[in-house]
């Protein structure tokens, strides 16, 4: 089968098309053949090198979501779920390739009406901005800023902070065509990178931030937090945060302000499952939107990663076999 691996890390160059030989299912796992791709901000993230400590090494098979038919089954797995048209976790691995493995527990039927392109857009992205909310404590009529707000995460966490009767939903992004999107998104306020605007309307501070991005710029973010406020980090796309950031919290002692890294690794299997069917349904109905940047084949994944490093992507690239 077609694979994209990473031959070495750092820019997307790196990535190579191979032919490897096609998994197969082992006890517990089904096979599927692949429709869909989600290109995410891990991959990018991996490929860079900047995981290497976590055992990450050349070859590696990137990709942890697909969607596709399940071809085949591993003992102890239902038949009944060959022939099926499903999402799957893969892992960190083994979702940039024409066949994947993954456990069944990790894979969910998908509904009438959703298209794989749409499963990998919202699979796994939708799920942390559910959970990043609820590890917030986020409240009706609250104020909310999503920062990085134009990928799939973002758009995602925006919407589900605007139907939740957010006081305001404000978005950090990159240009104002971008902020109009995100306006029809149910976004209320657009501001610069640093988390601030102009305007009279303008909050002047947030209960609640939802941060994808990280890096250099978190703590001046931190400074906008409400007394009481709480900061989930839900990736860090824009690289670490400065290793001092909590000296910010500190100085803040008497705001009582929360900060608080979040992966849904902590989550319950079965409750990401039904958070995660219950989301695959509403975007069937056309009530939870999904956005897809571009489709692209498999063999352009390294141009998928130059659209991510170089800021043009808003919502999703897919890769298709």
């Amino acid at each position: 089968m077609k694979a994209v691996v990473i031959r070495t890390f750092g820019d997307p160059e790196g990535l190579e098309v191979v032919d490897l030989p096609a998994p197969e299912p082992g006890p517990g796992q089904v096979l599927i053949g692949v429709e869909a791709i989600g290109v995410g901000g891990v991959d990018a993230v991996i490929r860079r090198g900047a995981l290497a400590a976590y055992g990450f090494r050349a070859g590696h098979l990137l990709g942890s979501e697909v969607a596709g038919t399940v071809t085949a089954v591993g003992e102890g797995v239902d038949a009944a779920w060959a022939g099926r048209r499903v999402w799957a976790f893969t892992g960190l691995s083994g979702g940039y390739a024409e066949q994947a493995v993954a456990r069944v527990e990790d894979v969910l039927a998908l509904p009438d009406g959703l298209t794989g392109e749409d499963a990998v857009t919202l699979g796994g992205s939708g799920l942390v901005a559910h959970f990043a909310l609820r590890k917030a404590h986020f409240a009706a009529g609250e104020t909310v800023l999503v920062r990085g707000a134009a990928g799939s995460i973002g758009i995602t966490a925006v919407q589900l902070a605007a139907r939740g009767g957010a006081g305001a939903v404000a978005v950090t992004t990159s240009s104002e065509e971008r902020g109009a999107r995100l306006r029809e998104l149910g976004a209320t306020h657009v501001l610069d990178r640093s988390g601030r605007g102009a305007g009279p309307d303008v909050p002047t501070g947030f209960d609640v931030v939802v941060d994808v991005v990280g890096g250099p710029g978190l703590p001046d973010v931190l400074d906008t937090l409400h007394a009481g406020g709480r900061y989930v980090l839900v990736g860090v796309v824009g690289g670490q945060p400065p290793e001092d950031f909590g000296a910010r919290l500190l100085r803040d002692f008497r705001k009582s302000l929360t900060f608080a890294a979040f992966s849904t690794d902590t989550v319950p299997g079965p409750d990401r499952q039904t958070v995660r069917a219950e989301q695959f349904a509403e975007a069937a109905r056309g009530d939870l939107r999904t956005v897809v940047h571009a489709v692209l084949p498999l063999g352009r994944a390294a141009d998928a990663h130059r659209a991510m490093d170089a800021g043009e992507v808003f919502g999703r690239v897919v890769l298709t076999p």
